[in-house]
């Protein structure tokens, strides 16, 4: 029985996180200046050469080794791991929360007071144009 372990599949490891980040094949292709046929292709490939690879990890917006490295477990228990304690904007219950972590009246003061400051100012600049004439 062997213990050797399959070698990392490159390109389906492009493909995935490609995928995960919304892109189209064709958006990776316009990217990197090739065609969406050659992408294909790639993610085809099992291995790719270092200095391609370090290209499409821009493209990706990840590093290469992010890319060597990626599997759907790791990504699945990333997502686990998790711990928000927040309830987010619904609820446990799926209600709506809205939980302000600021007083709404304060910014609408707030907001009032720069309008008012910005129409002194202006008022303050047609008086002095008019005495000015």
């Amino acid at each position: 029985m062997s213990t050797a372990t399959k070698p990392k599949h490159i390109g389906r490891n492009i493909s995935r996180i490609r995928e995960f980040r919304g892109m189209k094949q064709e958006a990776l292709a316009i990217a990197l200046g090739m065609s969406q046929q050659y992408v294909s292709t790639l993610e085809g490939s099992e291995n790719i050469d270092d200095e391609r690879l370090s290209k499409i990890a821009e493209a990706l917006g990840v590093s290469t080794e992010a890319i060597k490295s990626f599997s759907d477990e790791g990504v699945i228990n990333y997502f686990n791991s998790f711990s928000d304690n927040s309830e987010g904007i619904f609820g446990n219950d799926g209600t709506f929360n809205n939980h302000c972590t600021f007083n709404p009246i304060d910014k609408i003061v707030e907001l009032y007071e720069r309008l008012v400051q910005a129409e002194k100012e202006k008022v303050e600049y047609l008086e002095k144009l008019l005495k000015g004439k």
